[in-house]
């Protein structure tokens, strides 16, 4: 049961997949059309050129997973525990997926393949940052898991049986603050192309600011 959200967790979480979906956005949109925020169906593309023997592809995609998986690591290696929580060492890691995304969109903006590995890694380190929050699963990368417990929640209410509100709240702004990012990645990368990029890094930039400002006010 999720007893007390704090505005810097709900605001935080709503940015960072706000952030996700126009990273994912990008690079569907880009040369590679490939998704970066989620290992998913990268995973499945991997399988099928296992399949067809496609080693192009397997390189590709596999460094694709690992940078997401390395990101991952990176993340565990700075924060140390996946409980979402105020103090840790979040804005070194913020600052770090910042960066990540700044070379992701200087690469692409040359269509250089390393670009994709770049981003992938910055999604990794920022779904790893925080796993868990007073019981509820966080992600902020992607939806598929939230979209789930949504659904489990709305055949709960249609049987009568308790529904953690706050829980559903969480979960509602994230997806609709990962959609809202997604709209806006689309828009500007028509106007922008891959310089859209720079925003989200951008904007993951300042949160690691702004939290290491408001964790060192909270702890004075």
């Amino acid at each position: 049961m999720i007893n007390k959200l704090e505005r810097w967790a709900w605001a935080g979480g709503a940015l960072l997949a706000a952030n996700a979906g126009m990273v994912n956005a990008v690079g569907l949109k880009s040369y590679a059309h490939q998704a970066v925020t989620h290992v998913t169906g990268s995973t499945t593309l991997f399988t099928l050129a296992v399949a067809h023997l496609d080693l192009a592809a397997l390189s590709d995609l596999g460094m694709v997973l690992l940078s997401f998986v390395a990101g991952a690591a990176l993340s565990g290696f700075i924060v140390q525990k996946d409980a979402l929580k105020l103090g840790r060492r979040y804005g070194v890691a913020l600052l770090i997926e910042s960066l990540l995304l700044m070379v992701a969109a200087f690469l692409m903006r040359s269509n250089n393949g390393l670009a994709s590995y770049f981003a992938s890694a910055a999604c990794g380190l920022q779904n790893a940052m925080a796993s868990t929050y007073s019981g509820a699963v966080l992600r902020t990368t992607h939806v598929s898991g939230m979209f789930t417990d949504l659904g489990a929640a709305f055949g709960h209410w249609l049987r009568g049986l308790s529904v953690d509100v706050k829980r559903v709240r969480l979960y509602a702004t994230l997806v609709g603050s990962f959609m809202l990012g997604g709209v806006l990645g689309s828009l500007l990368f028509d106007v922008y192309s891959y310089n859209t990029l720079y925003i989200p890094a951008a904007l993951t930039g300042m949160a690691a600011a702004g939290y290491t400002l408001y964790a060192h006010m909270r702890h004075q």
